[in-house]
């Protein structure tokens, strides 16, 4: 019988602010790339290979696990590096790697290193369950299929007993929020092919999020389209029907983002840890449901594709713009000089813009994390005033711990 917490919400950490948001919203586990040889090997976030030990101290020192990504195809000449990471992860006792070549599979189960099969393998039915468990311990299933789909797989699983490699049941994750490519299991060549940089080697320039028009180019006569973003969809969001997802069997839900700032992080993963305890709690109604959903819409999102799949929908949701279409946003202000911990204040640097009474702020940083809160009251040279400036130096009572250099951010509201 499954009891509260017992749900692992997976969430992604593409830097140490994230990292410890993830921690601090409830997440049970988290996901991270190093450098090369993950899908997200373009982004700017990545760790290091220096970076494993630190990483696996913070997640074993606050009771969560931790897996590396080393997903991408790999070509002959990843080889050598794709067995330095494995080795690596294995020695600073990463929990396990995530991978969909069979090259690092095998290589992973020759070391004695867990593995979980990436999305990227495509897995669609029992056959293709049965056989890579014989290799791993957790299955992402493919996001194509629908929700009856992923519960005959879960009833088979228990139903023939599989284990996975290290003789334990077999796990079933699933992605349950975050981006949508419009590949099959993100598969996609259009990338390389026009910019000769390639999706599945994590180096996606996105070319399908932009806007395109349709022209014959022998009469010159253009399309009329509905939506110019034919090839972007929207994001995934399964919270409305997460009860019906939990209810599937499914035993890991995997928040995509791994190229997001701390408060996607925390707000995606926070709200996902409180409705799947809620689905268990008996209290999972439309008002929480609504709330969550509010909160969501406030971080990066490209509108919700509410049910995807999963529900047995076309994708023909398309996002309709470029970029977020987040209610807020976070506009950079300043940084943490110190924290006085003894009063409970924090003493910051403005060095960009204004702070009122009454503003929504975020502060992040690496062993931080995050912390969000309105701005109670204000103090220049011990006197209370109604806003700081640039340039001016301040205090702000506060009462979780920050630290020197943790960056000041105030929540703006946008037009989605």
């Amino acid at each position: 019988m499954r009891t509260i917490n017992t749900i692992n919400i997976m969430a992604p950490a593409g830097s140490y602010e994230a990292l410890m948001a993830a921690i601090k919203a409830g997440a049970n586990s988290v996901y991270f790339g190093i450098e090369q040889l993950n899908m997200r090997a373009r982004s700017s976030n990545n760790f290091t290979l220096e970076d494993l030990k630190k990483i696996a101290r913070i997640c074993k020192e606050n009771k969560i696990t931790a897996y590396l990504t080393v997903n991408t195809i790999l070509y002959d000449h990843d080889l050598t590096l794709m067995k330095k990471i494995v080795d690596a992860a294995k020695e600073a006792k990463i929990d396990a790697i995530i991978a969909s070549d069979i090259a690092a599979i095998r290589y992973a189960n020759s070391a004695g290193m867990p593995v979980h099969i990436s999305t990227q393998a495509n897995v669609c039915n029992i056959e293709a369950v049965k056989f890579f468990a014989k290799f791993a311990d957790v299955i992402v299933l493919a996001r194509e299929l629908t929700l009856s789909q992923v519960k005959e797989i879960c009833n088979e699983v228990k139903k023939q007993d599989i284990l996975g490699f290290s003789g334990k049941s077999l796990r079933i994750e699933i992605f349950a929020h975050g981006a949508l490519c419009v590949a099959v299991s993100g598969k996609c060549y259009m990338s390389l092919g026009v910019y000769n940089a390639s999706a599945n080697r994590g180096a996606c320039l996105q070319n399908c999020r932009r806007s395109y028009r349709v022209i014959d180019e022998e009469t010159g006569d253009e399309l009329v389209l509905d939506n110019k973003y034919v090839m972007s969809p929207k994001d995934l969001c399964t919270i409305k029907f997460l009860d019906k997802i939990l209810g599937a069997g499914v035993s890991v839900l995997k928040i995509e983002g791994r190229g997001r700032g701390p408060e996607y992080v925390y707000t995606v993963t926070k709200a996902y840890r409180e409705a799947a305890d809620s689905v268990l709690e008996g209290t999972y109604t439309k008002e929480r449901i609504d709330s969550w959903m509010k909160q969501l819409g406030t971080v990066y999102n490209r509108g919700f594709w509410e049910g995807g799949y999963y529900l047995g929908k076309k994708l023909g949701e398309w996002s309709g713009s470029y970029g977020s279409k987040a209610t807020k946003e976070k506009v950079y202000l300043g940084k943490v000089l110190n924290y006085y911990q003894k009063n409970n204040v924090g003493h910051f640097i403005l060095e960009a813009g204004t702070l009122k009474v009454g503003d929504e702020i975020i502060i992040t940083g690496p062993t931080t994390g995050i912390v969000e809160m309105k701005a109670g009251s204000i103090f220049v040279d011990d006197k209370k005033v109604v806003c700081g400036k640039k340039g001016e130096e301040i205090t702000i009572p506060i009462v979780e711990h920050i630290r020197p250099n943790d960056k000041l951010f105030v929540m703006v509201q946008r037009n989605a």
